[in-house]
């Protein structure tokens, strides 16, 4: 398990944005968001959109944070072709 909530704990904390804003602003238990963050459950990929999507509304840096953290190089290579 992992990477999504190794990227999400970081961003959460780096940002200061709490796991239950998250859940509120997300609709779900803060139960949820606890379980990705101690990598207890992996989410899906339509929930990592709606994590950055959130997230974006919440906090654009921990959002933009999260993205890099858990998409790594593939956000570095595409930023790469686009310049």
């Amino acid at each position: 398990m992992g990477k999504a909530g190794q990227a999400l704990k970081q961003a959460l904390e780096r940002h200061s944005v709490s796991q239950y804003v998250l859940a509120a602003t997300l609709g779900i238990e803060r139960a949820n968001v606890h379980r990705w963050v101690r990598e207890i459950r992996d989410p899906t990929a339509e929930r990592v959109y709606e994590i950055t999507e959130a997230l974006q509304q919440l906090n654009p840096e921990a959002a933009k944070e999260f993205v890099r953290l858990y998409l790594g190089k593939v956000v570095e290579d595409s930023d790469t072709e686009d310049s």
